[in-house]
């Protein structure tokens, strides 16, 4: 295929992913996705019918996702929509501590009020993309205080944060693990474009540094999941798109970083042990051994991602037919699958169409 059949291919590749998104994705969420009595989305739909399951909770980073997809998103609906969701999570999930609860009951009573790095990473997250969105000066203050909290609470004395601490915010619970830091990366990359964005730079060199001297698996130059040294470490192929994506799209913050140099050896080495005929395998065992052989469509958006970040347009181009024909369908999209593509989960989660708009994102840089 010539440089220009390609990028006809891919053009209508991305074109026909952004419609299914647009035109099925989203309308999911604002109509039976939504539980309108608790102005919150439920936590998941059945693949199948599109009906909502059973909540039997609500998680604050579940909302915090959907606020940033509705951000992102155009037009009038999903405007008024985000607006909707912004007032739910402030309302519903902030505590009177500074920080914000876990989870509520399906009455939207407090249910866990741990205070998770992951869950405040995805409010500073969607913050950041509301204020963008509305310019209403209260999410740029919400997201702001929670950075503070952020930093004086879950911060260790090696530039890393713990993972999850008690509802007083006072004792950790839970150390620093890969996955809830490199959110925190991608919360930090997005406040830094609509405030203090020296401070916020300040903030992400050290956590990369920190993710260098403690996470980095030397032979592969993998992001491993816990600490180097932990037993069962585990090395999750998309978390390495993921992580070049971040640091590649904002490769002025971390310039001269060990990180910026390691990350792009740790995809190479994810691509060829990761990557097969069935998409991107979940995870790896240090020595490259298949530990979780499930194929999550989150992982296969990080890889799409990247692609387009690498602008490795073939490849992006024949991934993307594949992900479309295994991935989605008319009522929606495919979750979970196997080797073999048998589908191996059967709702399609609230916190999803989050993976869908990033990678959305960066495929339409590619061909616009």
């Amino acid at each position: 295929m010539t440089a220009a059949q390609t990028n006809s291919s891919l053009a209508d590749n991305v074109r026909a992913t952004r419609e299914h998104f647009e035109s099925v994705v989203l309308p999911l969420w604002v109509g039976p996705g939504f539980n309108d009595s608790l102005g919150l989305p439920f936590e998941s739909l059945d693949s199948a019918t599109g009906a909502a399951l059973p909540s039997a909770r609500y998680r604050a980073m579940a909302c915090a996702r959907q606020l940033y997809v509705f951000s992102q998103a155009s037009g009038p609906v999903a405007g008024r929509h985000a607006d909707r969701l912004f007032d739910s999570l402030q309302r519903i999930f902030r505590d009177d501590r500074g920080g914000w609860r876990y989870s509520v009951d399906g009455q939207g009573r407090p249910l866990d009020e741990t205070q998770d790095l992951y869950t405040h990473a995805f409010i500073v997250l969607a913050c950041a993309a509301y204020f963008q969105r509305s310019r209403n000066a209260s999410a740029r203050k919400l997201m702001l205080a929670t950075a503070r909290t952020i930093e004086a609470r879950f911060k260790t004395t090696d530039s890393l944060y713990h993972a999850a601490l008690s509802a007083d915010l006072s004792q950790p619970l839970k150390p620093p693990a890969q996955n809830p830091m490199m959110h925190l990366t991608e919360a930090y990359l997005a406040a830094a474009q609509v405030a203090e964005p020296a401070l916020f730079a300040q903030h992400l060199r050290g956590l990369a540094q920190g993710i260098s001297q403690f996470f980095v698996h030397a032979p592969t130059q993998c992001v491993s999941e816990a600490p180097q040294g932990s037993s069962g470490n585990r090395l999750e192929p998309g978390h390495q798109f993921e992580w070049l994506s971040l640091v590649q799209e904002s490769a002025q913050v971390f310039e001269g970083l060990d990180l910026a140099e390691s990350l792009p050896r740790a995809v190479q080495w994810s691509r060829a042990h990761g990557v097969d005929a069935g998409g991107v395998i979940a995870s790896l065992d240090e020595s490259g051994r298949v530990v979780d052989d499930t194929r999550r469509i989150w992982a296969q958006t990080e890889y799409l991602r990247v692609l387009a970040v690498m602008g490795d347009k073939p490849a992006l181009d024949a991934e993307l037919t594949r992900f479309r024909a295994r991935f989605l369908h008319a009522g929606g999209w495919y979750e979970c699958l196997d080797a073999q593509g048998a589908v191996t989960r059967s709702d399609m989660p609230s916190t999803s169409p989050y993976h869908l708009a990033t990678c959305l994102a960066a495929l339409q840089n590619v061909v616009s």
